[in-house]
């Protein structure tokens, strides 16, 4: 026992199971209207204001001579990419803002996995998961209390690395048993050749 009390006060609400949002969902009339929303308004409050300003920096730029021009194309390439860079910039930066749409939804599954901070499980109840094999921490110890026989069953499944130890024959000051010793021919005026 941690020395507390577990109660429920009579009139607290039980909270409501986390809907699963996978591929296969399906968005409500109004998540499909704040979709519509977020992507009209990222595009104009925010992606084509980045655009414009990444294409002026960077013609301005080009034009004091920071930034060279192409010989054939001129600035058109700099320019194409500075406007789509700043087009997905502006798409990103409004992601939060989009977010906070969402979670503001009444009766919405998506705005309250949002809410619950768990807007994607790693998968549906019942379905087996795995720790992704590049998942790592850097103390090297479980975030959460397993028990020993799990951490036993995780250590026997995961594979072992052994270190490798250096090798000194790689190392420049190794010898290699190669010289800069070049044999001297000589060669008689009937093209024999003889070694001295």
């Amino acid at each position: 026992m941690n020395g507390r009390a577990d109660f429920q006060e009579p009139n607290a609400e039980v909270p409501r199971p986390i809907p699963y949002i996978g591929a296969d969902y399906i968005p409500t009339e109004e998540e499909r209207r704040v979709f519509a929303e977020c992507n009209d308004e990222s595009f104009w409050f925010r992606s084509v204001p980045l655009a414009a300003t990444s294409m002026l920096i960077t013609q301005g730029l080009i034009s004091k001579g920071i930034l060279s021009s192409h010989p054939k194309y001129g600035s058109i390439p700099k320019l194409i990419f500075a406007c789509i860079m700043g087009y997905f910039a502006g798409k990103l930066s409004y992601v939060k803002t989009c977010q906070e749409k969402f979670k503001n939804l009444e009766n919405s599954p998506l705005g309250e996995a949002l809410r619950s901070g768990q807007a994607r499980q790693s998968s549906p109840p019942g379905h087996y998961s795995r720790k992704s094999k590049y998942d790592s921490n850097v103390s090297g110890q479980s975030s959460f209390v397993t028990s020993p026989a799990a951490d036993n069953m995780e250590r026997e499944m995961l594979p072992r690395y052994e270190p490798i130890p250096f090798s000194a024959s790689v190392n420049e000051s190794a010898p290699s048993g190669i010289t800069d010793h070049i044999a001297q021919v000589k060669v008689n005026k009937y093209g024999d050749t003889w070694d001295e």
